[in-house]
């Protein structure tokens, strides 16, 4: 496949290194030289150099022979007219934009992006992505990461295993006798920043990250097992009043009436618009950096300090000190893996990727056949998988256990007529079924395969 990425920053990049890891032809357009040059240099891409909504440096970067275009340069004005553009003048088949700006996403303005308006296939906002992982994390304290599949109805759990873990040293197997009524697959484990997908023997040690996908009505059992009984935060405090600091605040105010909110803006005209807009949030001016400031928005009674500003260093150092003062945990939004091995250190206790999000939204439309939801763990390391089976596919008919090629594959669970199933070896799967499984990051082609929509697709 031919890929166009417009935008050669941390989601650019991302996007790019994954799709030419899987032997796409892709290249990536950036305005600056710097992010070019490094692209060229690090990436098996082509690097050139331009505005992305113009159509001679589109037509330079294969525009004419190109099967997908990916707008996520920093201006959704340029994301927009470079989808325009794409269509107009070289009929590229799939285009995506990433929009960061919440005007152009209010529901009054919904016919912007309708499709005989403006040719953007589909519309990824990071800021709603980002604000609704948060809002997830904070329903479920117990799980570093949680993802929801299958209308809801599947959830995915990263939990940490640690002193509490009542299961440590347990082989899985005995997990089925001990718990015979749950309905919970561990699909993957991380143990030193190694993600492998264990068999039946495998025990699960201390310091072991598990991912585990059960149904949602589920999810508090689940967490118990594993030694994880928090309950949910009723006080929050919010450092960062940008885009997805408001988000998070509005939607708290507009789902969950018993919690309280407090949010601190460094700017002073951002705070007073946010605080004029927010009905039950109290907005602090200052910096959530100051121990004052957190002292004042009583950071040490709090269960939760969410930090979200602009400045990842920032939300590290607010998280630390809010834990310090007393807060019972630490939500902390970080972009750049190279503070992955400070995070624990530090004692914050979830990180939130924007750009680990941000990818999966865009690898949900990339991956081919009948994929409906996408999840990249650890980087890139796995990608939990949401697909459909259709009429045609070439699994219906054969049992699970003789599907899997290779031992980068679990399956989770599947959703049928609206009851999830535990898959065992046996199930056959049927037409019209929801699949939610884990592939390694070299099985994900054969998560493809198996959903192929027909023999002849590839």
């Amino acid at each position: 496949m031919k890929v166009i990425i417009c935008g050669a920053g941390q989601v650019g990049t991302g996007i790019a290194e994954r799709l030419s890891a899987e032997g796409n032809d892709v290249a990536i357009i950036d305005s600056s030289a710097a992010l070019v040059q490094r692209a060229n240099d690090v990436l098996e891409v082509r690097g050139i150099l331009g505005n992305a909504a113009h159509p001679d440096i589109l037509e330079q970067a294969g525009a004419r022979e190109a099967d997908m275009l990916i707008a996520v340069t920093l201006h959704d004005e340029v994301n927009m007219v470079a989808c325009e553009v794409a269509q107009t003048l070289f009929d590229i088949p799939t285009k995506i934009a990433r929009i960061r700006s919440q005007v152009y996403l209010d529901p009054q303005w919904s016919k912007l992006f309708a499709r005989e308006n403006m040719a953007i296939d589909y519309v990824i906002s990071p800021e709603t992505e980002v604000g609704d992982a948060v809002l997830r994390r904070l329903e479920q304290p117990g799980a570093f990461e949680s993802v929801s599949f299958a209308d809801d109805r599947v959830t995915v759990l990263g939990i940490s295993c640690g002193p509490e873990c009542p299961i440590i040293d347990t082989p899985l197997t005995q997990l089925t006798d001990l718990f015979p009524d749950l309905p919970a697959i561990t699909v993957a484990l991380v143990r030193k920043g190694r993600l492998f997908i264990p068999h039946g023997k495998d025990q699960i040690l201390l310091g072991d990250d598990a991912y585990v996908i059960t149904p949602r009505e589920q999810v508090a059992r689940t967490l118990q097992i594993f030694g994880h009984e928090e309950t949910q935060g009723r006080r929050v405090v919010i450092a960062g009043g940008g885009n997805i600091g408001y988000y998070v605040a509005r939607r708290i105010e507009e789902t969950q009436p018993n919690v309280r909110v407090k949010l601190i803006e460094l700017s002073r005209a951002r705070a007073m618009e946010i605080a004029e807009k927010l009905q039950r949030t109290v907005v602090l001016h200052g910096s959530a950096l100051s121990e004052d400031v957190l002292r004042e928005a009583e950071v040490g009674l709090a269960d939760t300090i969410v930090a979200v500003t602009n400045d990842e260093q920032a939300n590290l150092l607010t998280s630390a000190l809010a834990k310090q003062i007393g807060c019972r945990s630490s939500l902390c939004l970080i972009n750049s893996p190279n503070y992955a091995g400070m995070i624990r250190s530090l004692g914050i206790d979830i990180q939130i990727n924007p750009r680990s999000i941000t990818t999966s939204r865009v690898l949900q439309h990339v991956r081919r056949g009948r994929i409906r939801g996408v999840h990249s763990i650890l980087d890139g390391a796995g990608e939990v998988i949401e697909a459909e089976v259709i009429e045609t596919a070439p699994i219906i008919g054969h049992p699970l256990k003789d599907l899997v090629k290779s031992d980068g594959l679990r399956f989770g669970a599947v959703l049928r007529g609206g009851k999830v199933l535990m898959p065992s070896g046996a199930l056959e799967l049927e037409a019209h079924d929801r699949v939610v499984l884990f592939a390694r990051a070299d099985a994900v082609r054969e998560a493809e395969l198996l959903f192929r929509v027909s023999p002849d697709y590839f």
